[in-house]
C-alpha cells in the first residue's frame, strides 16, 4: 500500500518531489517538519497552476502561511481560502493532500527506504543554514511587497513613483538595549550549544508510531 506521501505525489504530478525530500533529509540535514512544509508548498503551487493561476515568487509561501500558520487569524484565513476558491482552487481537497511530518518520515523510511545521517552538523555550518534561511525570508517579502505596491500602482490606488522595497530584520537585546543586524549577531554571539532540529521531529515520530 502507497503512502499518503507517495499518493499525493502521483495525484499532482510532482515528479522527482520524492527524490528531492531523500536528498534534503539525507545529504542536506533538513528537518522533518521543513520538508513537509516545502511538500506542502509544492502541493499548493501546483493546484493553484492548475486552476489557471501563475504565481508570482513569494505568492505561494505567502498563501501556504495563512492557510496554516499558528499566528494567522481565523478571519485572515478564511478570507485566503475565499480568495483561492474564487480562483477556481479546490482549497478543501488541498488542505486534505497536506502532509505532517510524521507522514514523510514514514515515506522516507518505509516506502524509500533510507535513515538519517548519525553525524550531527556542526555549529557553524547549523548556524550559516538558520541565517540563509532568514536571507530567505527576507526576499520572499520584499518580493512579495514590491508585487503589491506595485498593483495598487498600476490600478491606481496608490501614488506612488519609482520605488525600491527594503527588509531589514534587527534584534535588540532586552537587557541592554543593543541592537544587532541578524547577521552580526550569528556572527558576534555564536555560541558552543549545539542543537538538532530533529530531535524534537524523532520524539513526536516515536510517540506516533507508540500510539498506533
Amino acid at each position: 500500500m502507497n503512502s499518503k506521501v507517495s499518493r499525493v505525489i502521483d495525484a499532482y504530478s510532482l515528479d522527482g518531489l520524492g527524490d528531492e525530500l531523500v536528498e534534503q533529509w539525507v545529504d542536506e540535514g533538513e528537518s522533518l517538519r521543513s520538508l513537509a512544509d516545502v511538500f506542502n508548498r509544492r502541493v499548493l503551487a501546483s493546484a493553484m497552476r492548475e486552476a489557471g493561476l501563475n504565481p508570482i515568487d513569494g505568492e505561494v509561501e505567502n498563501t501556504y502561511r495563512l492557510l496554516t500558520g499558528d499566528d494567522v487569524s481565523s478571519g485572515v484565513r478564511t478570507e485566503a481560502k475565499r480568495s483561492l476558491e474564487r480562483d477556481e482552487v479546490d482549497v478543501e481537497t488541498v488542505l486534505r493532500d497536506f502532509v505532517s511530518h510524521q507522514a514523510v518520515h514514514t515515506y522516507l523510511t518505509k516506502h524509500r527506504g533510507v535513515s538519517k545521517q548519525t553525524e550531527p552538523e556542526d555549529d557553524r555550518a547549523k548556524l550559516e543554514k538558520n541565517q540563509r534561511t532568514i536571507q530567505q525570508l527576507k526576499g520572499r517579502t520584499r518580493a512579495v511587497a514590491t508585487n503589491i505596491i506595485e498593483n495598487l500602482r498600476d490600478t491606481g490606488r496608490l501614488d506612488v513613483d519609482d520605488f525600491d522595497v527594503m527588509v531589514d530584520v534587527r534584534v535588540i537585546e532586552t537587557a541592554t538595549g543593543e541592537t544587532y543586524d541578524v547577521g552580526e549577531l550569528f556572527e558576534e554571539r555564536a555560541s558552543d550549544v549545539d542543537t538538532d532540529a530533529d530531535a524534537v521531529d524523532a520524539a513526536d515520530v516515536d510517540a506516533a508510531d507508540t500510539a498506533e
